[in-house]
């Protein structure tokens, strides 16, 4: 069960950071991949942030981003929490977008983010 919370109204230009708290299900830790998307009434859902974890500390996670979003967006995770979170920068008014958070097979109902201009 994964539960997105951070999202809001705010101005272009401004930061947010959601978070997506996975429950009763195993740990992120062991997750094969964890996505952000986002989706907007009548278009395709899109995804912002893709994490494959590397399975060890000897090596960092690779992060991927579409250059809709590269440089300003940021995926991350919490363990010990049990958490991923979605660092958002620079946002622009294209942003604005219901944003869902995906761990493997499991999906959240999402966080909506409006950016006003």
């Amino acid at each position: 069960h994964l539960v997105e919370s951070g999202g809001g109204l705010v101005q272009t230009g401004e930061s947010l950071t959601l978070a997506c708290a996975a429950s009763g299900g195993p740990s992120i830790a062991s997750a094969y991949a964890m996505r952000w998307f986002r989706q907007v009434p009548g278009k395709a859902r899109e995804w912002v942030a893709q994490m494959l974890p590397s399975g060890g500390t000897a090596f960092p996670d690779s992060t991927y981003y579409p250059d809709s979003v590269k440089g300003r967006f940021t995926i991350s995770r919490d363990n010990t929490n049990n958490r991923i979170f979605l660092q958002m920068r620079r946002l622009q008014p294209e942003d604005t977008a219901l944003y869902e958070c995906n761990i493997d097979n499991d999906w959240g109902s999402g966080t909506q983010v409006t950016v006003s201009s």
